[in-house]
């Protein structure tokens, strides 16, 4: 199964989510992992959209486990409660969101994303005496050309 941009891909077999986990870990983009559940209503609730910011945001990696078909996934990630939504960073948990909260959703990801958009520059600034420079390491927005 393939991760595919702008979807929001469901692993239904150890080997799917093997595969997409693999692939997150590769690729270095963010990946959300929505731990779900087909009984469980703020799922449902949450799923359209869900697959609206996969649309909006193909540079994120989106994929939903059904707890219950996946069980030993779920008790893997130390899931509670649906849907538990897991934020990866080249394999490693870098936040999580509990419940079917819109805005935190959001603003996880956002935040998240523009971390990747930052980058170290190193700035030399004279000194007043005009003597040599002091090296200061800033982050600032990267400029992305294609």
């Amino acid at each position: 199964m393939a991760a595919e941009e702008g979807q929001v891909v469901s692993c239904h077999t150890l080997d799917a989510w093997n595969e997409q986990l693999q692939k997150g870990n590769d690729s270095k983009k963010l990946m959300v992992i929505d731990f779900t559940a087909s009984w469980c209503g703020p799922c449902r609730f949450i799923a359209p959209f869900l697959a609206e910011l996969a649309k909006k945001l193909p540079n994120v990696i989106f994929v939903k486990v059904d707890v219950d078909e996946l069980k030993s996934v779920a008790q893997d990630w130390a899931v509670e409660a649906m849907p538990t939504f897991m934020f990866l960073k080249e394999g490693k948990i870098v936040d999580k969101v509990v419940g079917a909260k819109k805005d935190e959703l959001q603003q996880t990801i956002a935040k998240h994303v523009a971390d990747d958009m930052l980058v170290w520059h190193i700035v030399k600034i004279p000194y007043s005496c005009g003597r040599g420079f002091k090296e200061y390491a800033i982050r600032d927005k990267a400029e992305v050309t294609q």
